[in-house]
């Protein structure tokens, strides 16, 4: 058996190469920081998984990037978002890559048994809305003027949601009778929900736009290459196969 102090004196170099070696290797580069509308929750991470993403409302997303949040992209369901950045230097100029359509959708099955979005009219119904500074909620009720519904906010029980999201989940979970949300939406949780077209002729135009954030330390060759991957053929793809319109090629 090797004597102690032997195995000591052997041990102790290695240690050191071995600290030595720590210290001088890089640290592994932190993952692209990506902050989108929480409509784009799925497709985006079809399109590349490896990202940090957060995801909530357009309009909360802008806030946090406007205070400093370490984000390298912004995506927004709304082009008001992505432009206020741009005109506030804290992106660079923005580009559409989808576009959207509304849908009312109700728990699976039609409980309320609501035939189209005039069945509102009748009230007495709960409703799930996108607040008036969500992109969804903004749609919503530009959609409600145009049919001439705008009282349905008044006449049924509304909650007013922060993110397209909690629209889907209060109406997949039967809390709301109904809720607007985006086509995309539908299709992504139509095991719990079903969804009504509305009119061609009321649809608000839906434009998503994305932007390389500007900030100290930004990924900017990263947030190009995320962005390039979007509007690429493949991310192209699987917006459409997700039920997103797409803008004609630049």
């Amino acid at each position: 058996m090797m004597n102690p102090k032997r195995l000591a004196r052997r041990i102790r170099p290695a240690l050191a190469l071995a600290l030595v070696l720590g210290l001088a290797a890089p640290a592994a580069a932190s993952a692209l920081n990506v902050y989108a509308a929480s409509s784009l929750r799925d497709v985006f991470t079809q399109i590349d998984s490896s990202p940090t993403y957060n995801f909530a409302a357009s309009n909360t997303l802008q806030l946090q990037v406007e205070r400093g949040a370490p984000a390298d992209v912004f995506a927004s369901a709304n082009p008001t978002e992505a432009q206020a950045l741009f005109k506030g230097g804290n992106c660079d100029r923005p580009v559409t890559f989808a576009t959207n359509k509304l849908v009312l959708l109700v728990p699976k099955g039609n409980p309320a048994k609501i035939k189209s979005v005039y069945g509102l009219r009748k009230g007495g119904l709960n409703l799930a809305v996108g607040s008036s500074g969500v992109p969804v909620g903004s749609y919503t009720r530009t959609l409600l003027r145009r049919l001439g519904l705008s009282n349905v906010l008044k006449t049924n029980t509304v909650s007013q949601e922060s993110s397209v999201a909690n629209v889907v989940s209060k109406v997949a979970l039967g809390s709301a009778d109904a809720g607007f949300a985006y086509v995309t939406d539908g299709k992504i949780a139509s095991d719990r929900v079903d969804a009504i077209r509305l009119p061609r002729y009321a649809q608000p135009p839906v434009r998503y736009q994305l932007c390389a954030v500007k900030r100290d330390g930004a990924d900017t060759a990263g947030a190009a290459a995320f962005i390039a991957k979007v509007r690429a053929g493949r991310g192209r793809s699987l917006l459409k196969a997700a039920g997103f319109g797409l803008p004609p090629k630049s």
